[in-house]
């Protein structure tokens, strides 16, 4: 039997929740995920929180995966929804070039797939505070979506993300679907939504994507080969 091919994902420091859903999600395949930690408590737009994704800081982290030789390498976290979608672009340039390995971001997954949907209005289920909400919302404004809704909980602090529980997060996919959305997006790798996007895009149907699930599927469409 070929031997399985290696996921290197980046994740914030504070994330507790990725690395559980990789164990239920990978136990069957001959495919491993290995991590790397960026540094990442607080999310605020002060200048000690942004310096957290300082590029060096990435590159840093995300070099510790080629030392395992893996196949490709996904940031894991939520910050080019605030910080702009660029940042995720040129993060990937700049992987790639430095390890020579095939790099992609959660966020950019989530674009992919809204892309593909060809959706269009957009709600955003987010934990953080109204001006971090309000910066995401911004930028999906600006990548020529109509202005999304959402509903945030008002959070600074990553480590009390998973701690947020699934019926709060259920509740909130609930409210936002109300406005009648294309697709709805959980924004954070460390809300535990994966179950709750699954359950409910059934429920409601209409997608609902959940930045954990993206990280994960970001790492198979890559060593998968897929455009």
């Amino acid at each position: 039997m070929p031997a399985g091919k290696r996921i290197g994902i980046v994740i914030p420091s504070s994330n507790v929740v990725i690395e559980p859903l990789v164990a239920r999600s990978f136990w069957k395949s001959d495919n491993t995920v290995h991590f790397s930690r960026l540094g990442v408590v607080k999310i605020e737009l002060d200048g000690g929180s942004l310096a957290q994704f300082e590029m060096v800081e990435q590159l840093s982290a995300a070099k510790k995966l080629s030392d395992a030789r893996v196949d490709a390498i996904v940031w894991g976290g939520t910050s080019s929804s605030w910080l702009g979608i660029e940042r995720d672009e040129e993060y990937c340039s700049l992987i790639e070039k430095e390890t020579g390995i095939s790099t992609t971001t959660c966020v950019l997954e989530m674009n992919r797939t809204v892309a593909s949907m060809g959706a269009r209005r957009i709600a955003m289920v987010t934990p953080y505070t109204d001006d971090v909400h309000n910066r995401i919302l911004d930028n999906y404004e600006d990548l020529g979506f109509p202005r999304p809704t959402g509903q945030n909980l008002g959070g600074t602090l990553s480590n009390d993300f998973a701690s947020i529980s699934p019926n709060t997060i259920e509740d909130m996919v609930w409210n936002v679907a109300k406005d009648s959305p294309d697709v709805i997006m959980i924004m954070c790798t460390n809300l535990r939504g994966a179950g709750v996007a699954e359950n409910l895009s059934k429920h409601l149907g209409l997608p609902v994507l959940d930045s954990a699930i993206a990280t994960l599927q970001a790492g198979s469409r890559l060593i998968s080969g897929s455009s």
